[in-house]
């Protein structure tokens, strides 16, 4: 962009977030220009733009005054948060919506630069190339049969043996904890859930009228003296787990543990959903455990996706898991809705088999242990220590020794988004601990600058 462009939306992000509000007085042209080092020109240039697109309005011999805006709709305002109102629905706004990858250590993705674009647009174009004819139809509710078919393979290569027919496609791991949710869980029943574990599905188990209980995590998953005692507390429906990289801890379940979660499983009669969303950034070579490898989906529902490795947008993936329960989530998405749409299955078919994916992730690992090291020692440095030195995936969590609801609406007027640890526990309480992406942000020194800051300030 230029310069002009620049300032244009820098002003416009701050006053779409009411840190500049309505009749502030905007900094004068002279001050702006000597503050950015740039000429007085680009500085009237981006005003005058401003004050044509309402955001602005000129007054003679006093300045330029940030205009009131009639209000925006709920779903796109970007609301500055405090100490108090620190929200899940915040933090995914902000996530869609305001913050560039390099100023966002709480973003839960990998960077559009690190991902291969070319991966896409080449199984696109080779799609294009179809008898159009083929992609005219409703689909079928398991999903596109080659596809599965292929994903048969993979999960060969993890030691998960399943059919085509015990895998049912789903427009993200998202909605495939819907479906089983949906299904399982009734008014009043109790899920358990990590504490920490990814926030996202505290509202979806809440939405079923069910209560989500916190277990206690430990380095190699959940602390097994307190997780049978929920379970004998509680007697659960279901037990939700990142086994591999699990979000936000990086941690990995011991075999030891995963064995001990399924005798719990079977004593006491609940069900167990492995979220292995981060399957492919953990090397092939890393010793860990899946528990639909132990079990064979007799009680495991297995749930993968591509959105981390391809594309945030590739809404594709997958529940693995026993043959009649594949039946009865195919039955259920059909009357909700329809297939998911078989272009998408096609179209990550086409990537899972033209030969390209292996190596892209393998640089996608290569990269992230290079910023990984480096991030976990800057933090460090000024103080922040990490739970663990996690052998692979995106995520640190570390401890900051000061509140992190602070922290976060604190970054956010200064244009950064953090991840507080309150947003991973179902509790929501306060914490000294957050999630920091090192795909992201561990490479920006203005990041690390803001954090010893602001950890000073607090001390």
């Amino acid at each position: 962009m230029t310069l002009v462009d620049q300032l244009v939306n820098w002003a416009c992000l701050r006053i779409d977030e009411r840190v500049f509000r309505p009749g502030v007085r905007m900094p004068s042209i002279r001050a702006l220009a000597q503050e950015r080092g740039i000429s007085r020109f680009t500085v009237v240039e981006a005003y005058d733009r401003l004050v044509a697109q309402g955001y602005l309005e000129s007054r003679r011999g006093s300045g330029f005054y940030v205009r009131a805006r009639p209000a925006l709709p709920v779903q796109a305002q970007s609301v500055l948060p405090d100490n108090r109102n620190i929200d899940v629905v915040w933090l995914l706004r902000s996530m869609h919506h305001t913050v560039s990858p390099e100023r966002g250590p709480g973003l839960g993705y990998l960077p559009p630069s690190w991902l291969d674009g070319d991966l896409l647009s080449g199984a696109l174009r080779s799609l294009g190339r179809q008898n159009g004819a083929q992609l005219l139809g409703n689909g079928t509710p398991q999903g596109f049969l080659p596809l599965r078919q292929q994903l048969q393979l993979h999960l060969a290569e993890l030691e998960i043996g399943a059919q085509p027919e015990q895998i049912v496609m789903t427009s993200g791991v998202t909605q495939a904890l819907d479906f089983i949710l949906r299904l399982h869980v009734q008014p009043g029943d109790t899920v358990l859930v990590g504490d920490p574990s990814w926030f996202v599905m505290f509202g979806r188990i809440v939405a079923q009228g069910a209560r989500a209980i916190g277990v206690p995590y430990t380095l190699e998953g959940p602390d097994m003296t307190a997780l049978e005692a929920l379970v004998q507390a509680h007697r659960p429906k279901l037990l939700i787990l990142n086994s591999i990289l699990h979000n936000p801890t990086g941690t990995s379940l011991s075999a030891a543990r995963a064995f001990q979660i399924l005798r719990l499983a079977e004593q006491y009669d609940f069900l167990v959903v492995e979220d292995d969303i981060y399957c492919d950034l953990c090397p092939p070579g890393l010793a860990v455990t899946r528990l639909a490898s132990l079990d064979q989906l007799k009680r495991v529902f297995y749930l993968g996706s591509y959105s981390k490795s391809l594309a945030s947008n590739l809404r594709t993936g997958f529940i693995a898991c026993a043959p009649e329960q594949a039946k009865t989530i195919a039955d259920h998405k059909m009357l909700i809705g329809s297939p998911t749409p078989e272009i998408n299955e096609r179209l990550l078919y086409r990537v899972l088999t033209e030969g390209h994916y292996r190596k892209h992730t393998e640089r996608l690992r290569t990269r992230l242990d290079t910023v990984r090291d480096k991030a976990h020692r800057a933090l460090e440095r000024i103080g922040i220590r990490a739970l663990v030195a996690p052998p692979a995936g995106m995520f640190l969590w570390v401890d900051t020794g000061v509140d992190t609801n602070v922290l976060a609406a604190a970054g956010h007027e200064d244009g950064f988004l953090l991840a507080p640890g309150s947003l991973f526990s179902p509790t929501q309480a306060p914490s000294t601990w957050m999630r920091f992406n090192v795909a992201c942000s561990g490479e920006n020194p203005a990041v690390l600058d803001f954090l010893a800051r602001q950890i000073e300030r607090a001390a």
